[in-house]
């Protein structure tokens, strides 16, 4: 690298932590469409610390009794930091038995994690986690 591209690197590096976090709150207020959510109900089991990014053990999951009258509709995760602010969107409903998903996920550096559950009764729930990533995934080459 050299030290031209160093110092624009240095340079652009606090506007694009600026952009992702904002691309990750455009992305979630899409979602909500207006709403509020409110803390608490949703579990994010994520490891604090990974060593590779590549390949993140990752699950969700919504205190609910999933039953006809009181049940999960949706689950929206997003992240702070890769170039896609939206993991992924689930969608439920009372015959799920659990309001719980799992999956591996990648991320491109230590950020937050944060997932968004709207139950039956149009409420929204929110929950977050940070982790650690020492080894980043979904970096581009030069």
């Amino acid at each position: 690298m050299n030290r031209r591209i160093f110092v624009l690197a240095l340079a652009l590096t606090p506007w694009m932590r600026t952009a992702r976090a904002d691309a990750m709150h455009d992305a979630m207020s899409a979602v909500l469409k207006g709403a509020t959510p409110r803390e608490g109900r949703v579990k994010i089991d994520l490891p604090p610390l990974v060593e590779n990014g590549n390949t993140v053990p990752f699950s969700v999951s919504v205190e609910s009794p999933m039953t006809e009258r009181d049940h999960v509709r949706s689950i929206h995760v997003f992240n702070e930091k890769n170039p896609q602010p939206n993991i992924g969107d689930f969608f439920l409903g009372p015959r799920a038995g659990r309001a719980a998903v799992s999956t591996r996920i990648r991320l491109a550096d230590t950020q937050t994690v944060v997932a968004l559950a709207q139950m039956s009764d149009g409420s929204w729930w929110s929950g977050s986690a940070n982790v650690v990533v020492t080894i980043a995934a979904c970096t581009e080459t030069v």
